[in-house]
C-alpha cells in the first residue's frame, strides 16, 4: 500500500498523465482518422512507462524480463500503428496533389506570363534585392518544374532566397532530384534546403554554400586536448575519491586508480567512437570531442559539433543515438557483469540505499544480487560502480536539451518547434530539481550556456524518420527517465531494498 506521503504524488502524476493523454486526443479530433491514429500512437508509447509506474506505486513488482517484453510489444504495436496511419493518409495526399495540380494549371491558364499584372519594374526591382546574383538566381529558378515545386513567390532571405509554392511529390524524393539538378548546373556554389515556413508549408531555401560548417580551428583542437587531459585527471581523481583517498594529494598510489580511471574513460570513448562510426558511414565530418571533466563521476560527458550539413533528420537520427547506445550498452554490461561477480569479500562496500539512487540499477541489483541489499553494507566489484558512472553520464546527454544527444533526438523524431519546447521543459526541471542536488545546478548551466541552441537545420527537414527510429529514441529517452529517477524509500523497501 501507499504511505501518507507518496498518495499525494502519485495522484498527482496520474493527474498529469491523463491530462497530456486527453490534451493530445482533443487535439486528434479535428484531423479525423489520420489525427486518432497519431494519437493512439503516442498512447501505445506511454503504456510501458504507465504500467511500470503504476504497478511500481501499487507494489507489484515487474522484473526486467517482464519490463522489455512491454517495451517490445509497445514497439510493434507502434509501428503496426504508423503503417496504418501512412495508409490511411495516402488517400489525404493524392487528394492534395490533385487540387494543387488543378490550382497550378488555372493559375497558368488566367496569367500565361508570370508576374505579368505587376508594374513594369517590379520583377527587376525585386531581383536586386535578392543576394544571390540575378544571372545564378535564374538558373535556380530553372530547376523548379510543376511537377516537383512549383514556386509562387520569390523572396530575399540572409545570403540567400526562399522560394514559396506547392511541393509535388514526396518530400524527400523531390529534394533528391532538385539537390542533383542544382548541382549540375552551378556546382557546389549552393546548398539547398527544403524546410517547413511559417504557415507550415514546405519552401525551399537557397543558402550559398560558403555557410557551410567549418572545420575546427587550431586553437579550438588545442582546447579540446586540453579538456580531454583534464578528464583524464578528473577520471583519476574520482578513483582514487571512490578509493576513499584523494589522489592529487597521493599521485603515488596511481596504479591503485587505473582501473577505475580506465573504466570510466573506456565509456566516454566507446561513446564518441558510436557517434564517429555512424558519422562516417553517412559522410559526415565531426569535429574533436571537448570532454567535460567533472570530479564528481570522472566526466559529464563530450560536446561534438557537425562540421558537415545533414542530409535529413534521420541522419540526424542515427549519428545523435550512436553514441548513447554504444556507451549505454557497453556500461549497462559492465553493471551487471559487476553485480554477477560481487560476492562477500568483493573490493567495494556500499550502503544498501546507493540502490535506491536509480531505478534501473536498483532493478538489476535485485534481480542479481536479492536478499542481500537488505544488509546495511553490501559488498560489490568495483564494475558496478563503472557500469552505474557510465549509465549516468549515458543518461544526462540523454536528456532532451538543446544539442546534447537527447535534444537532437527530439529534433529528429518531432521537429525544431518540439524540441525547443522540451528544452524549455528540461531546464525547468533542472531549475527545480537543483534545489536539492547541485548535480542538476550544472547541467542546467551547461545547457543554458553551451548546449541550449538546436541544432542548425537538415538540408531536407520535411522527411521524418520511420517509426522504427521514433521507437527506439523513445525507449532511448524511457532509459533516461528509469536511470535517473531514484525510488522513494516506501518503494525501495517494497523492492526488497534495505531492512
Amino acid at each position: 500500500m501507499l504511505t501518507s506521503s507518496e498518495t499525494p504524488i502519485v495522484a498527482t502524476l496520474v493527474l498529469v498523465v491523463f491530462g497530456i493523454l486527453g490534451w493530445g486526443f482533443y487535439r486528434a479530433r479535428p484531423y479525423g482518422k489520420l489525427g486518432i491514429l497519431a494519437w493512439l500512437q503516442s498512447v501505445v508509447l506511454m503504456t510501458p512507462w504507465l504500467l511500470f509506474f503504476g504497478l511500481f506505486a501499487a507494489g507489484i513488482y515487474i522484473n526486467i524480463v517482464g519490463i522489455l517484453f512491454l517495451l517490445v510489444a509497445s514497439a510493434g504495436v507502434y509501428i503496426f500503428l504508423g503503417r496504418q496511419l501512412r495508409a490511411a493518409g495516402q488517400d489525404a495526399i493524392l487528394r492534395q496533389r490533385a487540387t494543387q495540380r488543378i490550382e497550378a494549371e488555372a493559375s497558368e491558364k488566367a496569367s500565361p506570363t508570370k508576374n505579368s499584372n505587376l508594374p513594369e519594374g517590379t520583377e527587376q526591382l525585386k531581383l536586386e534585392v535578392i543576394p544571390i546574383p540575378e544571372e545564378d538566381l535564374n538558373i535556380i529558378k530553372g530547376i523548379f518544374g510543376i511537377d516537383t515545386f512549383f514556386t509562387t513567390e520569390t523572396i530575399a532571405y540572409q545570403e540567400g532566397a526562399i522560394f514559396k509554392g506547392n511541393l509535388r511529390g514526396e518530400p524527400e524524393a523531390v529534394h533528391n532530384r532538385l539537390t542533383e539538378s542544382l548541382q549540375e548546373r552551378l556546382g557546389d556554389k549552393y546548398r539547398l534546403f527544403l524546410v517547413e515556413n511559417t504557415d507550415e508549408r514546405p519552401v525551399f531555401i537557397v543558402l550559398p554554400s560558403r555557410n557551410d560548417p567549418r572545420p575546427m580551428t587550431l586553437p579550438q583542437k588545442v582546447f579540446a586536448v586540453v579538456l580531454l587531459v583534464g578528464t583524464i585527471a578528473t577520471s583519476l581523481e574520482t578513483g582514487g575519491l571512490l578509493l576513499n583517498f584523494d589522489f592529487f594529494n597521493n599521485p603515488e598510489r596511481f596504479q591503485e586508480v587505473i582501473p577505475i580511471a580506465a573504466g570510466i574513460l573506456t565509456v566516454l570513448i566507446v561513446h564518441e567512437i558510436g557517434h564517429w562510426l555512424l558519422a562516417r558511414r553517412h559522410q559526415i565530418r565531426l569535429s574533436l570531442p571537448y570532454f567535460l571533466p567533472a570530479v564528481q563521476i570522472g566526466s559529464f560527458g563530450a560536446i561534438t559539433r557537425f562540421e558537415s550539413l545533414l542530409p535529413n533528420r534521420k541522419v540526424l537520427f542515427d549519428i545523435s543515438l550512436a553514441g548513447p547506445a554504444a556507451g549505454g550498452i557497453v556500461s549497462l554490461l559492465m553493471l551487471v557483469a559487476g553485480l554477477l561477480l560481487s560476492h562477500k569479500g568483493s573490493l567495494f562496500q556500499l550502503p544498501n540505499q546507493f540502490f535506491s539512487g536509480s531505478i534501473l540499477v536498483g532493478t538489476l541489483a535485485r534481480v542479481i544480487l536479492g536478499s542481500a541489499l537488505q544488509s546495511p553494507l553490501v559488498d560489490i566489484h568495483p564494475l558496478v560502480i563503472i557500469g552505474w558512472l557510465g549509465l549516468v553520464v549515458t543518461a544526462l546527454n540523454l536528456m532532451p536539451a538543446g544539442q546534447l544527444d537527447g535534444g537532437r533526438i527530439v529534433q529528429a523524431i518531432y521537429g525544431r518547434k518540439t524540441a525547443g519546447r522540451a528544452t524549455v521543459a528540461t531546464l525547468i526541471v533542472l531549475a527545480l530539481v537543483s534545489l536539492g542536488t547541485p548535480l542538476a545546478m550544472y547541467w542546467a548551466i551547461v545547457i543554458l550556456f553551451l548546449q541550449r541552441d538546436l541544432e542548425r537545420p537538415s538540408l531536407n527537414e520535411i522527411s521524418e524518420p520511420d517509426d522504427a527510429r521514433a521507437a527506439l529514441g523513445l525507449l532511448a529517452l524511457f532509459l533516461m527517465v528509469v536511470t535517473l529517477l531514484p525510488l522513494t524509500p516506501g518503494l525501495a523497501g517494497r523492492l526488497g531494498i534495505g531492512g
